[in-house]
């Protein structure tokens, strides 16, 4: 596997990282044309109006996250990102939607929102594989916490595979999608736009096509726009901000995939990242930070998400947290918390004033998270 602190895009990305912000106007729109008073959501989100709705600004992506989650909420609609990118105009995308339209080939176009992805959306790293007989379309979540999103990621690929259709004219199915995150309970809907299976709780997000499709023309290209455009998104790329990923965020998104597999283990995620144990330990330690820390913060988040979905056993949330029985788990979120998961889920809040494996002496958590 190759290193994810080498790969491109992974080195060198914005702090916090920003969006052009269409998703977050997708869903503006339709909450307010449900009658759903957004301003709430947006201070709950930590955004302004302006971030929303002003497409020359870009938006925090953890702020388009969580705004985006908040109107799902609202709206009962548990696949909003699915169906917000059913349809709507691709064009809206902007700059990076021309170039991929004026491209020679599909193939031309998929490298080419590969270097450019970031424009879009600096969070989300596209990654393009094909050795002639298969073509997968891998994403990356970039100094954001993969698991802190659904919405986002169905969004994008669903949006992925129409624009392919788009440039083609075909309806091209995928031969298969993963995703990272886990839903309790079917995607028909979703399963049946993709035309393939979904899997869910996989170990990345990926989107597999046949080889041949690199080949496919693009029923629009011209060549000399897409020089043009080409040189525009260099300039953009240029001008984007470019910081150090930290380090923790990179730890964590190795770790969720493989935390019900119970392979969360420190030698393996020094592996995974192709690094020594011994390096691993002295890069989180740079950052005051500890492996069995950051696993334990990590399990009490998913575990206070994970509650939140009233079907979910708690025997099943166990052992998506890597525990080996509901003893371990229920011991730990004790600890965590004070009160054993079905107390926390019963009160409808996971309460946690301070967290006693935090890495730092002063991490605190939200005192309470309702269940929408």
């Amino acid at each position: 596997m190759p290193s994810l602190v080498r790969d491109s895009g992974l080195q060198q990305i914005s702090m916090r990282p920003s969006a052009a912000g269409m998703l977050s106007r997708l869903a503006c729109a339709r909450a307010m044309s449900a009658g759903i008073d957004v301003a709430p959501l947006m201070v709950k989100a930590g955004v302004t109006r302006k971030q929303v709705e002003d497409d020359s600004v870009r938006i925090a992506v953890k702020g388009q996250i969580k705004f985006v989650e908040l109107v799902a909420d609202a709206l009962h609609d548990d696949f909003l990102g699915f169906h917000l990118a059913c349809d709507y105009d691709l064009r809206e995308i902007g700059l990076l939607y021309y170039v991929w339209n004026s491209s020679n080939l599909l193939g031309d176009a998929l490298r080419r929102a590969e270097r450019y992805s970031s424009t879009v959306n600096e969070a989300v790293s596209l990654h393009v594989r094909s050795d002639g007989k298969d073509l997968a379309l891998t994403t990356t979540y970039v100094g954001i916490k993969r698991l802190s999103d659904r919405h986002q990621i169905e969004s994008f690929v669903t949006s992925l595979v129409r624009i392919c259709r788009q440039l083609t004219n075909r309806h091209l199915l995928p031969r298969c999608v993963k995703f990272v995150h886990r839903r309790n309970g079917g995607a028909t809907a979703l399963e049946k736009f993709l035309g393939c299976d979904v899997t869910f709780g996989a170990a990345s997000d990926e989107v597999a096509f046949p080889g041949t499709v690199m080949q496919m023309p693009v029923v629009s290209a011209d060549p000399y726009l897409n020089k043009l455009l080409i040189k525009c998104c260099e300039e953009a790329r240029s001008h984007r901000e470019a910081g150090r990923l930290t380090f923790r965020v990179v730890v964590e998104n190795a770790i969720a995939p493989l935390l019900p597999h119970g392979r969360a283990r420190a030698d393996e995620i020094a592996r995974q990242l192709g690094m020594s144990l011994r390096t691993l330990e002295r890069r989180l330690g740079s950052e005051g930070l500890t492996f069995t820390g950051i696993l334990s913060e990590l399990r009490f988040d998913l575990a206070k998400r994970y509650l939140l979905e009233e079907g979910l056993a708690i025997s099943k949330i166990a052992w998506l947290l890597g525990y080996q029985n509901v003893g371990g788990f229920t011991h730990a979120f004790k600890r965590w918390t004070g009160k054993a998961p079905r107390e926390a889920r019963a009160q409808e809040n996971v309460a946690q004033p301070e967290y006693p494996d935090a890495t730092s002496r002063n991490v605190r958590f939200p005192l309470a998270v309702k269940r929408a």
